[in-house]
């Protein structure tokens, strides 16, 4: 099996530097080419199925990805990114004076430090691995596009590596790039991150 991931393309909230994990933000224009051109990037790739984060610009990019390839979508909540509460959609400027005492807490502590009527890290955590346990044991040999956010992408890889939460700093996924997991009998190896290149499957090398 092979999951190919895909960021959302850029939106306002990401121009502007807002916290926007359960909020509604549209793509911009660049957002927009962004995914146009992720479309392309894979149009070669023989995709079985797509999940896909149920927030808007997930969606949209997925749909733009895929143009008119008639491929199964499927939505799936646990692909959203972290929701931050009383954080949402604003500035972390803003949040250093209406909210310093709390903002400061969880910069120091954002593992186990929670926004104000957010999700938190933890049960953010907790809900990626249950998606990404519940991948490994499908098995089979599709190829399956995952269309989701920086935050749950990043947690995602790490999971599958089975490296602790913690580690999904090392891996920041970009706008307008495809990274790919391959899994085999539940052992995941990270293909390639943050690819910019149009896919070109394999042949099989035939010595002469």
């Amino acid at each position: 099996m092979t999951l190919w991931l895909v960021r959302h393309g850029q939106t306002h909230a990401n121009l502007a530097g807002l916290y926007s994990g359960a909020s509604e933000t549209e793509l911009t224009g660049t957002g927009i080419i962004q995914a146009q051109a992720v479309g392309k990037m894979l149009a070669s790739v023989p995709l079985d199925r797509v999940l896909c984060s149920e927030l808007g610009r997930a969606k949209h990019t997925t749909k733009l990805i895929l143009q008119q390839r008639d491929i199964p979508v499927a939505i799936e909540p646990r692909l959203n990114e972290m929701n931050f509460g009383d954080w949402e959609m604003r500035h972390h400027s803003e949040l250093k004076l209406a909210d310093a005492e709390n903002y400061a807490a969880w910069c120091q502590d954002w593992q186990n430090v929670i926004p104000g009527n957010g999700e938190g890290f933890q049960l953010f955590a907790q809900r990626v691995a249950s998606f990404s346990e519940s991948i490994k044991q499908t098995g089979g040999e599709e190829n399956i596009l995952i269309v989701s956010h920086q935050g749950v992408l990043s947690l995602l890889i790490a999971s599958m590596l089975n490296m602790p939460a913690a580690s999904l700093w090392h891996f920041l996924i970009e706008q307008g790039a495809w990274s790919a997991i391959d899994i085999h009998e539940g052992f995941a190896t990270l293909r390639t991150l943050n690819n910019r290149a149009e896919y070109q499957a394999l042949t099989p090398h035939h010595e002469s």
